[in-house]
């Protein structure tokens, strides 16, 4: 384990559980070295171990620390908005950018260095909440805008996306995105116990593609690095 300059960059809940393995499933790449930045207590970094995955984690949570160093192979304890000056360049197959940029008050900056130390063939991860999920709409119209302790108004949440804000973002870091998957569905929880669950499932696939910023709750992303991009 390394320990550097810590600051709190927390990891969302939105990030951990069965969210983490839809979002791993898009990878579809022999393991290598991977990179998981705001690890947490390891939560995708075990589910990448598990598939083969060599994982270096990086986590601003001391109490996490020792939890996330069970399943990866190195844990920095370190600060993201100082960017990754322990990692060479092309080092990594995979970089993880899990619910972490929104934390970040320079994104951008964090996205050019997972750039810089991914391998010319490797892949950049990302995934980002809505903050204009139908849910969300419906809470600005009303005219609440109020903080909570989790979710896309989390109060440790600096920057706000929506789906095309956060495409947008990723493609100006000299990234191609290669995958995107808008993650998300229709507003009819009530149905989903009457309909089967293969018309309901193409139904959302079908709607959330069609309108990505009023139906995901988070956006998805898996790009490569442009070989001739400069900033």
């Amino acid at each position: 384990m390394s320990t550097l300059m810590s600051t709190e960059v927390p990891t969302d809940p939105r990030s951990r559980g069965a969210g983490n393995k839809i979002l791993l499933d898009l990878i579809r790449r022999a393991p290598g070295r991977a990179l998981d930045c705001g690890c947490g207590a390891g939560d995708s970094a075990r589910l990448l171990a598990g598939r083969g995955w060599s994982v270096t984690g990086i986590t601003s949570d001391p109490a996490a620390l020792a939890v996330a160093e069970r399943v990866c192979e190195t844990v920095h304890l370190y600060d993201l908005t100082k960017g990754l000056p322990f990692a060479a360049d092309g080092s990594y197959d995979l970089v993880l950018l899990s619910h972490v940029l929104e934390h970040l008050a320079d994104p951008a900056g964090l996205l050019a260095e997972a750039r810089r130390v991914v391998a010319g063939d490797g892949l950049v991860v990302v995934a980002l909440p809505n903050v204009l999920h139908y849910s969300q709409r419906v809470r600005f119209v009303r005219g609440r805008f109020e903080y909570s302790r989790t979710g896309v108004m989390d109060t440790a949440h600096l920057r706000f996306f929506t789906f095309d804000s956060a495409l947008r973002l990723v493609r100006d870091s000299g990234l191609d995105v290669v995958t995107t998957l808008p993650d998300g569905g229709l507003p009819w929880r009530r149905l989903h116990g009457v309909l089967p669950s293969n018309v309901t499932g193409r139904l959302d696939r079908w709607a959330v593609r069609r309108r990505p910023n009023l139906l995901c709750s988070r956006a998805v992303f898996l790009a490569r690095p442009l070989p001739s991009w400069a900033a």
